[in-house]
């Protein structure tokens, strides 16, 4: 895989915050750098910038002062567009309209030679777009840096209609010689990240539309039952809520209004009132010195019951049984008849079940409370419980208590179908599926894209693994029933490993 020379010339066009990043990115590589940018003056001040960045990598010891030194005498800021013909690549991280960025490249094309290999570092618009106005498409790439790309490892490599396979190759290469972790995927709404990472803000976003808990608590359960390293509410708070749902929008029109997509109008409320994270100082949370960070509903100290009876297998909370009975708490079998599906049999006869797509009111073989899915029982700090409108009181507190015995914090909220956890996770499996499905990406590369990109606890197709496909198509088939039009229909790709499954254990 042919990478570019590191003597050869990487020019950079655009010198924010992302330009700045991938000229130090290729600057720190050993490459000659060009940075320009159409305001007179950016690209010295976005020079100055570098240096001072480089100065600082000395400063920690992770940059020797002679490379420092060597690395400024190759970052060259150009005044003319024309001062980049000996490039062997250019980078474009320019404004996101896609009239700016044809008419950039038209003008690249008739400055830069024939092998030039041409990039955009776009996140929403089309590749193929882009490259729709150029004589020669077949050199241009997309090449999508995480934000910052200095130190986040992730690159998509995308390869629009009329890209050339070398071309590719070349970039892929390119990025890999750079240290960066590239992964190779289609032109397509939303790339690899943004377009599977689409339920972990919807489905959070729906559960505080149906007022089942409040933000800060659905960010607690997300990071500490699910493992994500942060909650929706704080991290589109961080990204801009304007940013976000600018995406999410972006994504939803390209896929001609797809239920999967839609936007929520939570959001959409909160960008028009101004409210658009940490840079406005006011979000889905208040921002400023001195104030507290917004805390989640936690249960007050409940007492453990002495002993519960288990029903069937729990499936992929099979493991509390064990917890269980290491904590002290005596399990028993349950014989009830007639029930296939396993819970927790409390004191006074209500039934604790895993969440599987439904709420707990209305099952007519009993009174239920449901519990959160967690990817890892032992090493999660805390649990959702959603009790039915008929769970008995003491059993409710009795259900805290069991959990708070695990050394878990409980967090009790109202019903919602799938609850928090559940949900996200098997859309979260669906769309990887899918993209996988439609050749957007390998699964592998799905995966590695989203625990580096969006550092996620796992990969989507690791958990459909775990979990199985037919967890989640069941899962999925049971929210639909919930909430018919679409949105959470099994994506062919999905229903079709389920069936794989269910085929290899009947044989």
């Amino acid at each position: 895989m042919t990478a570019i020379e590191p003597d050869r010339v990487v020019a950079v066009v655009g010198t924010g915050t992302m330009g700045q990043g991938i000229a130090q990115v290729a600057l720190v590589a050993g490459h000659p750098v060009r940075l320009y940018d159409a305001a007179p003056g950016r690209a010295e001040q976005a020079a100055a910038s570098i240096g001072g960045r480089l100065d600082r990598l000395v400063e920690k010891g992770r940059l020797d002062p002679a490379a420092r030194d060597a690395a400024r005498a190759r970052l060259y800021p150009a005044a003319e567009l024309a001062e980049l013909a000996d490039a062997a690549l250019v980078v474009e991280a320019v404004l996101e309209r896609l009239s700016v960025k044809q008419e950039l490249f038209a003008a690249l094309e008739d400055i830069v030679a024939d092998d030039c290999l041409l990039a955009t570092n776009t996140s929403s618009l089309s590749v193929t777009a882009v490259a729709g106005a150029l004589r020669r498409p077949g050199r241009f790439v997309g090449l999508h840096f995480f934000n910052p790309a200095p130190l986040l490892p992730l690159v998509e490599v995308v390869s629009g209609f009329a890209t050339d396979e070398a071309a590719a190759e070349r970039a892929y290469g390119t990025a890999r010689s750079w240290g960066k972790t590239p992964v190779r995927c289609a032109d397509t709404p939303g790339f690899v990240v943004n377009r599977v990472a689409r339920p972990f803000y919807a489905e959070a976003l729906r559960v505080y539309e149906e007022r089942a808990a409040d933000p800060a608590t659905i960010d607690a359960v997300l990071r500490e039952c699910g493992g994500f390293r942060m909650g929706p509410f704080e991290l589109t708070d961080l990204i801009g809520q304007d940013v976000n749902e600018a995406v999410t929008r972006s994504v939803w029109e390209s896929f001609f209004q797809d239920p999967k997509f839609t936007p929520s109008l939570a959001q959409r409320r909160l960008v028009e009132s101004g409210r658009l994270g940490r840079k406005s100082g006011q979000g889905w949370f208040p921002y400023g010195e001195g104030l507290a960070a917004p805390s989640a509903q936690t249960a007050e100290p409940c007492e453990a019951p002495d002993a519960v009876g288990l029903h069937a297998d729990l499936g992929p909370a099979a493991v509390l049984r064990e917890m269980i009975e290491e904590a002290g708490i005596k399990v028993t079998r349950d014989r009830t008849p007639y029930v296939s599906e396993g819970f927790i049999g409390l004191p006074a006869g209500t039934r604790l079940s895993l969440t599987d797509g439904t709420t707990a009111t209305g099952d007519p073989s009993g009174a239920y409370i449901h519990f959160d899915l967690a990817l890892d029982y032992r090493s999660c700090t805390r649990i959702a419980l959603a009790p039915g409108a008929d769970a008995d009181p003491d059993d409710v507190r009795a259900a805290i208590g069991l959990f708070q015995r695990l050394g878990k914090q409980v967090s009790v909220i109202g019903e919602t179908p799938g609850m928090i956890v559940g949900r996200t996770v098997a859309m979260l499996i669906d769309f990887a599926a899918d993209a996988a499905g439609r050749g957007v990406a390998g699964a592998e590369d799905i995966d590695t894209a989203m625990t580096l990109g969006v550092n996620y606890p796992g990969g989507p197709g690791e958990w459909c693994g775990r979990l199985g496909a037919r967890w989640a198509h069941h899962f999925l088939s049971t929210l639909d029933g919930a909430y018919p039009g679409g949105r959470y229909a099994s994506s062919p790709a999905l229903r079709h490993r389920a069936d794989l499954e269910a085929k290899q254990v009947r044989s």
